[in-house]
């Protein structure tokens, strides 16, 4: 090489060198995102699964001065009604949103005392519906997905009196068919 060359080499190599340590200086200075919470331990919620066993009329509101309505509108759906039956897995069998096949579903409960009812994992999650109350005989339901909340509305299951889903037999009395008898001739 010639003698020329040499220093616009050299001040090229330092030049490269002084950029290299200010990258590295560069990405020390950036915040550090604080990391992300834990997820919140499932916890039992405040009933048992196999207390919502049964037969359930169903019916759903948007506007919350339809409640007291649809739960009667509920009570009426009992002559085909929404069966929650028992899971493989100590859970219970209920669809999910969208769903056509029915999964097996937890009642889990979190720190701040609200239960949900949804696939075993944390509570709260995008699948779960949120129990706005349960009394043993009317269960209402809220999903917890604002866009699932928004078309469905939120869920109202009326406790089903034993055999009221059966059709009552009733027995009518056959008419007895009076043949008119030949004349005679």
């Amino acid at each position: 090489m010639s003698r020329s060359r040499r220093p616009a080499l050299a001040t090229a190599f330092v030049l490269v060198l002084f950029g290299l340590g200010l990258g590295g200086c560069a990405t020390s200075m950036q915040p550090q995102q604080p990391p992300k919470p834990a997820p919140e331990p499932q916890l039992p919620g405040e009933f048992p699964a196999s207390a919502l066993i049964g037969n359930w009329g169903l019916a759903a509101y948007h506007q919350e001065a339809d409640r007291d309505r649809t739960i009667k509108a509920a009570a009426n759906q009992c002559t085909n009604p929404y069966v929650i039956s028992p899971g493989p897995n100590n859970g219970i069998m209920m669809h999910l949103a969208d769903e056509a096949n029915r999964s097996d579903l937890v009642v889990k409960g979190n720190r701040a005392g609200k239960t949900f009812i949804g696939p075993p994992g944390p509570p709260g999650g995008m699948q779960d519906r949120e129990v706005v109350s349960y009394d043993g005989r009317v269960l209402i339901l809220r999903w917890m997905d604002p866009e699932v909340q928004g078309r469905y509305g939120t869920m109202v299951y009326t406790r089903c009196a034993p055999e009221s889903h059966k059709r009552k037999r009733v027995h009518h009395r056959r008419k007895r068919v009076v043949k008119p008898k030949p004349k005679k001739r």
